[in-house]
């Protein structure tokens, strides 16, 4: 039973454990057969200017351990105390359930799980970015 399966494009490149590897010219899809293998997509990776609001600062950090590029403990420290603060604002039911899911999956330095929990936070985010700056009526 695989525990991640990745789906290629030609060309497209991704990290595991800490090594860039590049398909082919053809579509493909790998099995990640090894339990916690750091595994990150590059086009899926956030560069350091896009780590421009507290969830995407809170990824970054998720992904530089995620990539091997982040002492570890300090990576933990620094992500738990972001999702800590993240749920001052982020406290509706569905939040709070990705918040805890993340922490748990970083308490077990399960880093690719914890990513996926974020990236679930985006869209609210922006919801309530969008809101505080005046642009939209608040979400619901």
């Amino acid at each position: 039973m695989p525990g991640l399966i990745l789906k290629l494009a030609p060309g497209e490149r991704f990290v595991a454990n800490g090594v860039v590897i590049e398909n082919g010219d053809r579509r493909a899809r790998l099995n990640i057969l090894t339990p916690d293998s750091n595994v990150l997509r590059l086009r899926d990776a956030l560069h350091p200017d896009q780590a421009n609001t507290p969830v995407r600062r809170v990824l970054y950090i998720v992904q530089l351990a995620l990539a091997g590029e982040a002492d570890v403990t300090e990576a933990k420290r620094q992500i738990v105390t972001g999702i800590e603060q993240l749920g001052f604002v982020f406290n509706d039911p569905e939040s709070r359930t990705r918040l805890s899911r993340a922490a748990e999956d970083v308490a077990l330095e399960r880093f690719y799980p914890a990513l996926r929990a974020l990236r679930g936070l985006l869209p609210l985010e922006e919801k309530l970015m969008a809101y505080a700056a005046g642009a939209e009526p608040r979400p619901q």
